[in-house]
């Protein structure tokens, strides 16, 4: 394991400034540990020569005044590393938002949502004590060790090279332990995950669960991966303690060493007593900071173990756009006259990896017209409004009023989208059809749930975030309206519903589809995807999407 992953500084740019005030910090730390350790030794020295307090005065606030200094150094290192934990997670935290937002629904739905959620979250916290434990010992090594080296070296040659022959022990020693530490701290993420998703796979499922007389084996269920997750959070803990106890034999060995060569020469008398006690001073504090970072090295375990995922999310975000491969015709365009510009798509395909969802798609969707997507399930729909949200690299052309929109950012300006089913947050009806609006309009907000039918719905009326309070039908109402808010606020020249009308009786539907055609009358392309008769037969145009394998040879 890399003691610092590369990619922390390329993204978050907060940690750049968290090293170069660490460099600082551990310099001015450096000195004031060769100054404490100088200035004790003259006092020392003197007195035992016997010079009088009087004499002693000034070396002795010379000492409060380094003590002072080394104690300030050390609080303002533990607080830069307290804000560059919380800055660098802020910003790593936005970034895998934004990393995750771009990816796209097709991309998460291929992974356990729940562990990236973990990832994102208690994932990042464990960058805390890599931040505050492991990275300023790090930097005080890379800083300190070095210059007291050359201290030691210089004062006594003889105890330099006994530190350099067995300083090196330490990293040995650090290298292998690290080996199983990282080990066994990439099983204990891995089962911390596995048991998140345990969990909230049960509470997701509880209804159903308790209906069949399932829910007490998933009890047991929970109760077996919580013990596997408490097992390998001990093996951690011994590996950290066992680490711990080598590092700590191996540097006191290796103080030794050097103490009993002083002592020696002392008695034979070819040492002065000033640069050997000087120098015994120096040892230890030539393998504290490398000693130290080893005894915190499961710290810097936990936070990469934990922050490679988020990393990877980042990597996977950075990639290019891939093609979606040759096109092949896989659509016909059904009925329907020419109104004006609005979208168009020619050539568009999309791939999942080596899966083909379509290939090909020549279509078109008029400003002032309905125009209804339709299609055997596995044709493309879904991939199709993933394409046009920007949510999944598409080949091809997607074309607005003629201008190219492929590349256009999202959240895209120029569409409103409606989900199936539609994600709804905890609070008002008017709060989920306004989301996004930083100047909520209630009378436009009422007016767009009128056009899709939810004239029996009090804008007031509280939601959670489970749509609780809301039936199905309701609930797809609130979404269509939020789509049809958008729109018209933003003034979006396509409108894309899916399946906008699964869970609405006859009645309902009907005067749904009457909204959409209002939609339409107001210069919009509104697109429909839909299997629903009522649907297709109050469409304008209708866009058939065939099965891919229906049409290869």
């Amino acid at each position: 394991m890399r003691p610092v992953d590369p990619r922390l500084l390329r993204y978050a740019a907060a940690a750049r400034a968290f090293f170069a005030a660490g460099g600082v910090l551990a310099l001015l730390q450096t000195a004031a540990v060769i100054g404490f350790s100088y200035l004790v030794t003259h006092v020392i020295v003197r007195a035992i020569a016997g010079e009088q307090l009087e004499n002693l005065v000034l070396p002795l606030v010379l000492l409060a005044g380094v003590v002072l200094v080394r104690f300030a150094a050390a609080w303002l290192a533990e607080l830069n590393s307290a804000r560059g934990a919380a800055v660098v997670k802020s910003e790593l935290r936005r970034r895998v938002l934004d990393a995750v937002t771009k990816l796209g629904p097709g991309w998460l739905g291929s992974r356990n949502s729940t562990a990236v959620g973990v990832t994102a979250g208690p994932g990042l916290d464990a960058l805390d004590t890599y931040f505050s434990k492991y990275l300023p010992q790090l930097i005080l090594t890379a800083v300190a060790t070095p210059i007291i080296l050359v201290v030691i070296w210089w004062q006594d040659w003889l105890s330099g090279l006994t530190v350099t022959v067995t300083l090196p022990l330490i990293p040995l020693f650090m290298i292998l332990i690290g080996w199983a530490t990282q080990s066994v701290q990439q099983k204990q993420w891995e089962k911390l995950g596995r048991l998140s998703t345990a969990f909230l796979d049960v509470v997701g499922g509880l209804s159903t669960l308790t209906i069949y007389g399932r829910q007490h084996r998933q009890a047991a269920r929970i109760r077996a991966v919580t013990d596997d997750y408490r097992s390998q959070t001990m093996k951690v803990l011994r590996v950290s303690f066992l680490s711990g106890f080598a590092l700590e034999l191996a540097a006191s060995l290796s103080v030794a060493l050097v103490a009993v060569s002083i002592g020696v020469r002392l008695i034979e008398g070819s040492l002065g007593l000033e640069v050997g006690l000087f120098v015994l001073l120096l040892a230890p504090e030539a393998f504290l900071p490398l000693r130290n970072v080893g005894a915190q090295f499961h710290a810097a375990a936990d936070g990469v173990a934990a922050s490679s995922d988020i990393f990877d999310i980042l990597d996977a975000a950075a990639l290019p756009s891939a093609p979606a491969g040759v096109p092949s015709v896989s659509s016909e365009f059904v009925g329907g006259a020419e109104r004006g510009a609005g979208l168009q798509v020619r050539g568009l395909g999309v791939r999942y990896g080596e899966n083909v969802a379509f290939e090909g798609l020549e279509a078109r969707f008029e400003r002032g017209a309905v125009t209804v997507v339709t299609g055997p399930s596995g044709a493309g729909k879904s991939s199709l409004v993933a394409a046009l949200l920007g949510f999944v690299p598409a080949a091809g052309s997607i074309l607005v009023d003629g201008r190219d929109a492929s590349g256009d950012p999202v959240p895209r300006p120029w569409l409103a989208w409606a989900g199936q089913h539609p994600s709804l947050l905890a609070g008002t009806v008017q709060s989920n059809i306004c989301l996004g609006d930083e100047t909520p309009d209630a009378v436009a907000a009422r007016a767009s749930l009128d056009l899709v039918g939810g004239v029996d719905l009090d804008l007031g009326a509280l939601v959670d975030s489970r749509g609780g309070g809301l039936s199905g039908g309701q609930a797809q109402r609130v979404g269509a309206a939020r789509a049809v808010y958008r729109a018209r606020r933003t003034d979006g020249a396509v409108v894309v519903f899916d399946e906008p009308t699964s869970a609405l009786d006859d009645e309902t539907e009907a005067a749904f589809i009457r909204g959409l055609h209002v939609l339409a009358g107001e210069g919009r392309a509104v697109v429909v995807v839909s299997h629903r008769r009522a649907v297709i037969a109050g469409a304008d145009a209708v866009v058939a999407l065939r099965a891919l394998e229906a049409v290869l040879p």
